[in-house]
């Protein structure tokens, strides 16, 4: 093989490694920039978790966040009641109601449809963590639009390094978790992490700032 060959066969190669290294792209805010949602309705959280605590903790913690990016968020527990008073008690049956119906009701620009996808105690050989994942998508009431979605997680081992406890500080480690665990309600403070995380203005893929967000006429985070 001729050195011009051999050169040309190494430059594709280190072209080909540096394209299957690239960063991915940023996420699309095409639809979401064009709706310019003001107000945001928040459904309860459909709960895939095996803690029935799950959706009603995620939901108290997703107004702060929504309206610190700028938006303005229907009452929660004025959704929920309305919802009840209407024989709607569960997640799944809200999140299947009519989009124009919500709208004719509620009369917000967009809702948002959440799942609980882990909360709650993970177990391991030497002890445990608390763990918190959620997916969100934003959906315009008037058109049906996904203008946005995007999942976060957050865990209560965040920032702890054992790694040079030894056995013994592992032991000890594990079992004040334990006992941690079994008086406090570690998972409804992380989930409010992880509700942060999903819903806050942030670079990359999360929410773009709305209407009352200091950023907005940037459009960006």
């Amino acid at each position: 093989m001729s050195s011009t060959r051999l050169f040309s066969t190494a430059a594709l190669m280190v072209a080909a490694l540096l394209t299957g290294c690239a960063a991915p792209r940023a996420y699309d805010y095409t639809a979401l920039k064009q709706a310019k949602p003001r107000s945001i309705l928040v459904l309860p959280p459909v709960n895939e978790s095996l803690d029935v605590k799950a959706t009603h903790s995620l939901l108290s913690h997703s107004s702060k966040p929504l309206a610190e990016a700028g938006y303005y968020v229907l009452p929660v527990a004025l959704v929920d009641e309305t919802f009840r008073q209407n024989g709607l008690t569960q997640a799944d049956d809200m999140h299947a109601v009519d989009l124009k119906k919500l709208n004719d009701i509620f009369g917000a620009d967009a809702v948002l449809y959440m799942k609980v996808k882990r909360y709650g105690a993970t177990y391991y050989v030497v002890g445990s963590a608390t763990v918190v994942e959620a997916h969100a998508r934003l959906v315009d009431t008037r058109t049906g639009t996904l203008l946005w979605d995007g999942t976060a997680s957050a865990s209560s081992e965040e920032g702890k390094n054992n790694n040079s406890a030894g056995l013994v500080g592992l032991l000890i480690t594990a079992l004040v978790q334990q006992v941690l665990s079994s008086v406090t309600d570690q998972s409804h403070a992380v989930a409010g992490i992880a509700s942060h995380r999903l819903l806050s203005v942030r670079a990359g893929d999360g929410l773009l700032p709305g209407p009352r967000h200091p950023a907005y006429a940037d459009g960006r985070p």
